[in-house]
């Protein structure tokens, strides 16, 4: 059956039976999936939005108004929304040339920095998979347990990938997975968060159905969230996975088919794993510019987007951000100068080889 086909079977049962709200058998079939997908017995919340996992790893951490929450700098706002809606405070923390992702020597030094501060440990650490590359995870993770931290995986961009055969969204306490339109598998719009046990997930689905406590009549000791995802999007979710390990290998093959055409021309890097180790599944493939060129990314970006082709800068980092303008920040200068320099390029399931090809012949002729 066609990709669109076991969408169309999923979603036509869920009108067939009239379960359209959110829950239902779609919604308990695409945890499972997602359950059995990621393996290392975690147990998946199926839930609104990626942005929703946050902030219900959040709410489960017990983080309030006064914490302090640990944050990559190097990633989408999304990831560090929710620790504003706690009331807590971001602490960004700048990343290492290889990964792109948290520095680990900064990590440590941002802890005993709030520490000898404030006196208290930051509550969590929001720990991000970029552009679907892993971290690396053997020197953040034991920091964290060195201080007692509990990690925040943000696997949105990292359906997928995998750091020495383990996925990513297994690694931290809880992980976090993102169905947005533009993502590896797509819900619509959607998300997940990976949970440790039964209990916790219990847990998190109370919060993400607005807290009603189990008495015939509604009644709320606690604030709840509209968090949970529908019967009719997990449906499309239960399609997607079907043709998950497809999407992960078609993105594969164009980042080895960029990283050799950008080789030939020269001057152009594209974003790979640094090490046999990681196994990113390329949700966006990454390029940076050499600085010998006259002309600057946002010469070529303007380029592709004059002969239809849409590419778009790296991620500006959160600490360079307006709204975060008095959050603390641990820096190297790493984000920032990749910001400088770097674009992202069309990398879906319907960017054929053809394309790849024309994309690297509009770099020649511009540079």
């Amino acid at each position: 059956m066609s990709e669109e086909g076991w969408e169309q079977k999923y979603v036509k049962e869920a009108f067939d039976t009239n379960w359209v709200v959110p829950l239902g058998p779609n919604v308990d079939a695409f945890e499972s999936d997602l359950e059995s997908f990621l393996g290392e017995g975690k147990r998946v919340a199926a839930l609104s939005s990626g942005t929703a996992a946050v902030h219900l790893s959040l709410v489960a951490l017990d983080v309030k108004p006064g914490d302090e929450v640990i944050c990559q700098s190097f990633t989408f706002a999304a990831s560090c929304n929710p620790i504003v809606y706690q009331g807590a405070t971001p602490v960004f923390v700048d990343s290492e040339p290889d990964t792109w992702n948290m520095d680990p020597n900064l990590l440590e030094e941002a802890i005993k920095d709030r520490l000898s501060r404030t006196g208290r440990l930051p509550k969590a650490i929001v720990l991000v998979c970029l552009y679907g590359m892993p971290p690396k995870y053997e020197e953040i993770l034991p920091i964290a347990q060195r201080y007692g931290i509990p990690v925040v995986e943000d696997a949105a961009e990292a359906f997928g990938s995998k750091y020495k055969g383990r996925r990513c969204g297994t690694f931290g306490q809880f992980g976090v997975l993102s169905f947005n339109g533009n993502k590896m598998i797509t819900t619509s719009g959607g998300g997940a968060l990976v949970c440790p046990d039964e209990e916790t997930k219990r847990r998190v689905l109370f919060y993400a159905t607005q807290a009603r406590e189990p008495f015939p009549y509604y009644q709320h000791e606690k604030i709840g969230y509209n968090y949970r995802l529908s019967n009719v999007c997990a449906g499309i979710g239960r399609g997607q996975m079907h043709v998950a390990e497809e999407h992960i290998r078609h993105h594969q093959r164009l980042a080895s088919l960029y990283s050799r055409l950008f080789s030939e021309l020269g001057g152009v890097e594209v974003h790979l794993n640094p090490t046999d180790g990681f196994d990113s599944n390329y949700w966006l493939n990454t390029i940076l510019l050499d600085t010998s060129f006259r002309c600057k990314i946002e010469d070529v970006r303007q380029a592709l987007e004059r002969v239809g082709v849409e590419s778009r800068p790296l991620w500006k980092p959160l600490h360079l951000q307006p709204v975060f303008e008095t959050a603390p920040r641990f820096l190297n200068g790493v984000s920032e100068a990749l910001f400088g320099r770097g674009l992202c390029l069309p990398s879906g399931p319907c960017v054929s080889e053809e394309d790849v090809r024309y994309i690297v012949d509009i770099f020649k002729s511009v540079l």
